[in-house]
């Protein structure tokens, strides 16, 4: 493919609809692998063999109003076993157990409707824990400018928020809500976290390419690709799920074109995507929108050792967190 030999040759910018190409690749064809190879050759010059794992805690199990089609705790359809908000003491508790195998960057994440304050004070307390040398990342509703600047004084370097394919159809959220609170996260100094997700079966290779080209202009540190996974009980469980080598194919364009700095990562964790230049995986902890048991640990849930090893099966090695970090944050 003559797309191919251009990123042989050094093609960093895509058009939508070379885009578009690469993900009609055929999986499994000479192509793929082609591809699979440019995308880890990336990875391998830009991340060298520095992996790296993140946890992240869902702080409470409970209904929330924004009713995600995809998600376990749409109130409309809540699927998981238990409901419940973790205090500090659980929280603090939890972190230290995942510090004890090794982690990286740290993400505490709740539902949209959770109270911004109760959140701040909890993290206020983990913020104190958590080494200065460990990244340390917000994960929740959307929120405007003074939440942002209250999240970067708590001690948050860094956010997860994203326009998720079908956002408003597939969500009770409207994209440009997502939009602006992107801008926030920005506009203040904090690290923004990005993900192509949740891919379906029903996603078209335009909507994704669409997506794709949103993340590279946003000049991202720490890039991933994820597929949804069917939760019983919710109203696209019935769709399914794409293949392991189609996730793959998604996250090396992704990679491709969107070429974070700092990391590529691929949820939930597969050994496969790592042939297309994965070196982050992460380990999850209390409540998952993509589980329905209340402590995902128990569940689908990656514990930091399980994801360390899998990249060191991939020729990943942990790292010195301190020689990575580029601002580090007083305790709050």
């Amino acid at each position: 493919m003559e797309i191919l030999t251009g990123i042989e040759q050094g093609q960093v910018d895509f058009s939508a609809d070379e885009i578009v190409a690469l993900l009609h690749i055929e999986n499994y064809s000479a192509a793929f692998y082609r591809l699979l190879h440019l995308a880890d050759r990336r990875s391998r010059r830009q991340f060298g063999s520095r992996g790296y794992v993140f946890a992240q805690i869902g702080v409470n199990a409970e209904k929330c109003s924004k009713n995600c089609a995809f998600c376990s705790m749409g109130a409309n359809h809540y699927a998981i076993d238990d409901s419940w908000r973790k205090n500090s003491s659980e929280i603090l508790r939890e972190l230290d157990g995942l510090l004890a195998q090794g982690i990286d960057d740290f993400f505490l994440m709740t539902t949209a409707d959770y109270p911004v304050d109760e959140f701040l004070r909890i993290a206020e307390q983990a913020r104190k824990k958590l080494p200065l040398t460990n990244r340390f990342v917000a994960n929740i509703g959307d929120f405007d400018r003074a939440t942002a600047q209250r999240l970067k004084a708590v001690g948050f370097t860094g956010a997860y928020h994203i326009n998720r394919l079908r956002e408003g159809v597939d969500t009770g959220i409207e994209p440009r809500q997502r939009e602006e609170t992107i801008g926030h996260i920005q506009d203040v100094g904090l690290e923004l976290y990005y993900c192509i997700e949740p891919v379906g079966p029903e996603h078209d290779y335009e909507e994704l390419a669409e997506e794709i080209i949103r993340a590279s202009r946003l000049h991202i540190e720490v890039m991933a690709a994820m597929r949804r996974i069917p939760v019983p009980g919710t109203p696209l469980f019935a769709k399914g799920k794409i293949s392991a080598a189609e996730l793959t194919k998604i996250v090396a364009v992704t990679n491709l074109v969107a070429r974070p700095s700092r990391a590529m990562n691929v949820h939930e964790p597969i050994q496969m995507a790592l042939l297309a230049g994965v070196n982050q995986l992460y380990a999850e902890a209390g409540a998952n929108p993509r589980d329905v048991k209340s402590k995902t640990e128990e569940g689908r849930g990656f514990t930091p050792e399980k994801a360390w090893e899998m990249l060191e099966d991939g020729g990943y090695e942990r790292g010195n967190p301190a020689a990575f970090i580029e601002r580090p944050v007083p305790h709050a």
